[in-house]
């Protein structure tokens, strides 16, 4: 196999017309490949400037999970955090885990962020849904979000080899004139997300969230969501 490692989009778009694979830190996709054959060529984005940012409102895909500190906000911080073990950690991408992976931890926190997918098209660079990008499995450049006023992030205790555990993220935004509230959730392998606006008042908020995709969340997820906007209400109150 030959891995190609391009230092500039146009090179990485010159490998793409050749066929070459994407590949994050392989920690996914290297035991198909002994189990199934390696492709001829693949490609990693760790050298290429684009690809490892790590700002108060951008993360690039080729970012090692472990590299994640607090210049990008708490939810994105704790959910790399909280992916695997130490040496997945050290290995495991942003774009691998988003669009390589089943599980996508990091998903339920990106969306409370109301991120954009930055994605390396044939042609140029796009920004687009992150959903959408996740769902076609777009050759993810980073993602880009606005600075939320606070977040959380939440995963509940797992065990080997078990279903994936739920997950519930959350943040606060200053939408127009006022404050909007978001919280998405991984339960199995389903991510929802609900978007509503927020005066401070848990209880409203709650009940519109019941209104959205959220609607159908289990009891379990629900009252992480309760206890998650209700410290944030309170982290705005106090601020």
């Amino acid at each position: 196999m030959l891995l190609h490692l391009p230092t500039s989009v146009s090179e990485a778009q010159e490998f793409m017309a050749q066929g070459a694979v994407p590949v994050g830190g392989a920690t996914l996709v290297w035991a198909t490949w002994q189990r199934d054959g390696f492709p001829e060529r693949a490609m990693s984005l760790r050298d290429l400037p684009e690809a490892g940012v790590i700002e108060r409102e951008a993360l690039g895909a080729a970012v090692v999970l472990n590299r994640i500190d607090d210049r990008v906000p708490e939810a994105l911080r704790r959910a790399a955090a909280g992916v695997g073990t130490g040496a997945v950690r050290r290995t495991a991408t942003v774009g691998g885990n988003l669009v390589g992976s089943t599980l996508r931890c990091l998903l339920p926190a990106a969306l409370v962020l109301d991120s954009r997918a930055v994605t390396l098209e044939p042609e140029r660079t796009q920004e687009t849904d992150l959903s959408e990008a996740v769902a076609k499995q777009h050759l993810l450049l980073g993602i880009r979000w606005r600075e939320p006023l606070v977040s959380a992030y939440d995963k509940a205790p797992g065990e080997a080899g078990g279903p994936p555990p739920p997950v519930v993220a959350s943040a606060v935004h200053v939408d127009g004139g006022g404050r909007g509230l978001r919280v998405a959730t991984r339960e199995g392998y389903e991510v929802r997300c609900g978007s509503v606006p927020f005066d401070g008042d848990t209880e409203a908020a709650l009940r519109a969230l019941e209104e959205t995709d959220l609607a159908a969340l289990g009891p379990a997820a629900w009252e992480t969501a309760r206890r998650q906007v209700t410290a944030l209400a309170g982290r705005l109150s106090g601020s």
